[in-house]
Protein backbone atom coordinates (compact mmCIF):
# COMPACT_ATOMS: atom_id res chain seq x y z
CA UNK A 1 0.00 0.00 0.00
CA UNK A 2 1.37 3.81 -0.83
CA UNK A 3 0.73 6.06 1.52
CA UNK A 4 1.20 10.10 0.27
CA UNK A 5 0.75 11.56 3.34
CA UNK A 6 2.67 11.40 6.66
CA UNK A 7 1.11 12.72 10.18
CA UNK A 8 3.75 13.32 12.45
CA UNK A 9 2.58 12.33 16.37
CA UNK A 10 4.65 13.48 19.77
CA UNK A 11 2.68 12.42 22.85
CA UNK A 12 3.21 11.33 25.88
CA UNK A 13 5.78 8.29 26.94
CA UNK A 14 3.69 7.74 29.84
CA UNK A 15 0.05 6.78 29.64
CA UNK A 16 -1.30 9.87 32.17
CA UNK A 17 -4.12 9.95 34.91
CA UNK A 18 -7.21 10.18 32.66
CA UNK A 19 -7.96 6.81 30.74
CA UNK A 20 -9.57 9.08 27.73
CA UNK A 21 -5.84 9.83 26.66
CA UNK A 22 -4.67 6.25 26.17
CA UNK A 23 -8.67 5.44 24.46
CA UNK A 24 -7.68 8.31 22.42
CA UNK A 25 -4.27 7.69 21.20
CA UNK A 26 -5.31 3.54 19.95
CA UNK A 27 -8.27 5.77 18.51
CA UNK A 28 -5.66 7.74 16.10
CA UNK A 29 -3.88 4.98 15.44
CA UNK A 30 -6.52 3.17 13.94
CA UNK A 31 -7.88 6.75 12.36
CA UNK A 32 -4.48 7.28 10.33
CA UNK A 33 -4.46 3.43 9.49
CA UNK A 34 -8.38 3.32 8.07
CA UNK A 35 -7.19 6.50 6.01
CA UNK A 36 -3.92 5.46 4.79
CA UNK A 37 -1.93 8.12 6.56
CA UNK A 38 1.03 6.79 7.98
CA UNK A 39 2.33 7.69 11.43
CA UNK A 40 5.47 9.18 12.17
CA UNK A 41 6.09 8.69 16.19
CA UNK A 42 9.04 8.30 18.38
CA UNK A 43 9.22 5.25 17.89
CA UNK A 44 9.85 3.70 21.61
CA UNK A 45 6.48 1.02 22.85
CA UNK A 46 5.64 2.94 25.78
CA UNK A 47 2.70 5.36 27.44
CA UNK A 48 0.88 6.99 24.39
CA UNK A 49 3.22 6.42 21.94
CA UNK A 50 3.58 2.84 22.09
CA UNK A 51 -0.42 3.00 22.22
CA UNK A 52 -1.28 5.00 19.04
CA UNK A 53 1.85 2.59 16.74
CA UNK A 54 0.75 -0.24 18.21
CA UNK A 55 -3.00 0.48 17.22
CA UNK A 56 -1.96 1.95 13.60
CA UNK A 57 0.05 -1.22 13.02
CA UNK A 58 -2.66 -3.66 14.29
CA UNK A 59 -4.84 -1.95 12.19
CA UNK A 60 -2.88 -2.68 9.45
CA UNK A 61 -1.22 0.88 8.73
CA UNK A 62 2.55 2.11 8.07
CA UNK A 63 4.69 3.70 10.79
CA UNK A 64 7.82 5.25 10.83
CA UNK A 65 9.52 5.09 14.47
CA UNK A 66 12.57 7.81 14.93
CA UNK A 67 14.24 7.22 18.23
CA UNK A 68 17.81 8.62 19.29
CA UNK A 69 20.45 5.63 20.42
CA UNK A 70 20.24 6.80 24.42
CA UNK A 71 16.36 5.84 24.65
CA UNK A 72 16.51 2.85 23.24
CA UNK A 73 16.89 0.63 25.87
CA UNK A 74 14.52 2.99 28.32
CA UNK A 75 11.46 3.02 25.89
CA UNK A 76 12.09 -0.31 23.26
CA UNK A 77 11.03 -0.09 20.26
CA UNK A 78 7.44 -0.45 18.87
CA UNK A 79 8.67 -1.01 15.56
CA UNK A 80 11.99 -2.83 14.40
CA UNK A 81 11.26 -2.51 10.86
CA UNK A 82 10.91 1.30 9.32
CA UNK A 83 12.95 2.59 12.56
CA UNK A 84 15.34 5.24 11.79
CA UNK A 85 17.72 6.02 14.69
CA UNK A 86 19.22 9.50 15.33
CA UNK A 87 22.30 10.60 17.85
CA UNK A 88 20.26 12.92 19.74
CA UNK A 89 16.82 14.49 20.18
CA UNK A 90 17.40 17.34 18.53
CA UNK A 91 17.84 14.93 15.09
CA UNK A 92 15.06 13.01 16.41
CA UNK A 93 12.28 15.53 15.92
CA UNK A 94 13.96 17.05 12.54
CA UNK A 95 13.77 13.71 11.41
CA UNK A 96 10.38 12.77 12.44
CA UNK A 97 9.23 16.86 11.13
CA UNK A 98 10.59 16.17 7.63
CA UNK A 99 9.27 13.10 7.00
CA UNK A 100 5.61 14.19 8.04
CA UNK A 101 2.95 16.11 6.33
CA UNK A 102 1.32 17.61 9.06
CA UNK A 103 1.69 17.42 13.61
CA UNK A 104 -0.58 16.56 15.59
CA UNK A 105 0.40 16.38 19.80
CA UNK A 106 -1.18 14.58 22.04
CA UNK A 107 -1.52 14.75 25.73
CA UNK A 108 2.24 14.22 27.21
CA UNK A 109 4.73 15.73 29.30
CA UNK A 110 8.17 18.25 28.85
CA UNK A 111 8.90 16.17 26.01
CA UNK A 112 5.80 16.68 24.02
CA UNK A 113 5.87 20.32 24.64
CA UNK A 114 9.11 20.51 23.51
CA UNK A 115 8.45 19.07 20.31
CA UNK A 116 5.45 20.97 19.48
CA UNK A 117 7.00 24.31 20.70
CA UNK A 118 10.11 23.65 18.49
CA UNK A 119 8.00 23.01 15.34
CA UNK A 120 5.75 26.43 16.30
CA UNK A 121 8.56 28.00 16.94
CA UNK A 122 9.99 26.96 12.88
CA UNK A 123 6.58 28.00 12.09
CA UNK A 124 6.59 31.36 13.74
CA UNK A 125 9.52 32.13 11.66
CA UNK A 126 8.26 31.08 8.47
CA UNK A 127 10.43 27.60 8.05
CA UNK A 128 7.33 25.72 7.32
CA UNK A 129 3.68 26.19 6.79
CA UNK A 130 2.34 22.21 7.97
CA UNK A 131 -0.47 21.93 9.37
CA UNK A 132 0.20 21.42 13.45
CA UNK A 133 -2.56 20.48 16.02
CA UNK A 134 -2.99 19.87 19.81
CA UNK A 135 -5.71 16.85 20.90
CA UNK A 136 -6.78 18.58 23.34
CA UNK A 137 -8.49 15.24 25.16
CA UNK A 138 -10.61 16.08 27.75
CA UNK A 139 -9.21 19.78 27.98
CA UNK A 140 -5.83 18.36 28.43
CA UNK A 141 -4.47 21.41 26.39
CA UNK A 142 -6.75 24.08 28.24
CA UNK A 143 -3.88 25.67 30.75
CA UNK A 144 -1.53 25.99 28.19
CA UNK A 145 -3.98 27.57 25.74
CA UNK A 146 -4.72 30.38 28.83
CA UNK A 147 -0.88 30.23 28.63
CA UNK A 148 -0.50 30.87 24.90
CA UNK A 149 -3.51 33.64 25.26
CA UNK A 150 -1.50 35.20 28.07
CA UNK A 151 2.00 35.10 26.09
CA UNK A 152 -0.30 37.30 23.12
CA UNK A 153 -1.82 39.72 25.91
CA UNK A 154 1.44 40.16 27.06
CA UNK A 155 3.27 40.97 23.97
CA UNK A 156 5.22 38.55 23.86
CA UNK A 157 3.50 36.78 20.60
CA UNK A 158 1.82 38.73 17.91
CA UNK A 159 -1.95 37.28 17.80
CA UNK A 160 -1.59 35.73 14.64
CA UNK A 161 0.61 33.21 16.79
CA UNK A 162 -2.70 31.72 17.91
CA UNK A 163 -3.41 30.88 14.15
CA UNK A 164 0.09 28.47 13.87
CA UNK A 165 -1.79 25.92 15.54
CA UNK A 166 -5.37 24.51 15.63
CA UNK A 167 -7.22 22.22 18.74
CA UNK A 168 -9.21 19.63 17.90
CA UNK A 169 -11.53 18.18 21.09
CA UNK A 170 -11.31 14.19 19.66
CA UNK A 171 -10.53 12.29 16.79
CA UNK A 172 -13.54 12.81 14.47
CA UNK A 173 -12.82 16.74 14.38
CA UNK A 174 -8.83 16.20 14.05
CA UNK A 175 -9.48 13.75 10.87
CA UNK A 176 -11.92 15.65 9.41
CA UNK A 177 -9.54 19.09 9.95
CA UNK A 178 -6.32 16.63 8.33
CA UNK A 179 -8.39 15.27 5.35
CA UNK A 180 -9.34 19.06 4.66
CA UNK A 181 -6.08 20.47 5.18
CA UNK A 182 -4.50 17.49 2.77
CA UNK A 183 -7.20 18.26 0.45
CA UNK A 184 -5.83 21.94 0.00
CA UNK A 185 -2.65 20.24 -0.72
Amino acid sequence: MTYNKSVCVFCGSRFGSDPEYALAAETLGRALALAEIRLVFGAGDVGLMGAVANACKNAGGATLGVIPTHLMEAEGLAALENTIITENMHERKKVMFMNSNAVVTLPGGAGSLDEVFEVLTWRQLGLHKKPVYLLNTNGYWNPLLGLIDHVIAQGFADISFRASFRVASDIPTLMDMLHNDFSQD
